[in-house]
């Protein structure tokens, strides 16, 4: 499983269908995390994950390092479903995403990471799995952070 988080002052999906969109999930202060999974990751890679990035301490403090976690700040979660980051560009110039888990995989590993997250108290918004979307952040610090179990 790995995650490409990022501290946001805001951040919003919006799902692609022609020349249409429509907002699937919007937050202001918090996280954004980019998902994706592979063929191995099951219910402990994503109780990791869970209690990893609600329990970092990532947000600033009143003496402006970074001491606190998400809900110490009242922050929400932009969860977005991104099968590209398993992509390998180590060869030639189109990457391969053969690591990454199909979805009849995927879908409900999703699904279980969000309902994790909500479980332990967390706000929650989504992007909507397998659509084309367009997601719109401003990057708090910049603060971005590589996660992988």
């Amino acid at each position: 499983m790995r995650v490409a988080l990022q501290r946001v002052s805001r951040a919003e999906v919006r799902v692609r269908q022609g020349d249409q969109s429509r907002v699937s999930g919007r937050i202001d202060r918090g996280l954004l995390a980019l998902v994706g999974f592979t063929d191995s990751d099951g219910e402990l890679q994503l109780e990791w994950m869970a209690d990893k990035v609600l329990g970092l301490r990532i947000f600033p403090d009143a003496e402006d390092k970074m001491n606190l976690a998400l809900a110490d700040v009242g922050g929400a979660l932009l969860v977005v479903s991104q099968f590209t980051l398993y992509g390998d560009a180590s060869r030639g110039r189109r990457p391969s995403f053969i690591a990454a888990a199909r979805p009849e995989l995927a879908i409900p590993l999703y699904e279980r990471f969000i309902a994790l997250l909500r479980a332990r108290g967390a706000v929650v918004e989504t992007g909507e799995f397998g659509a084309m979307m367009d997601v719109e952040l401003v990057n708090d610090g910049p603060v971005t952070l590589w996660l992988e179990r």
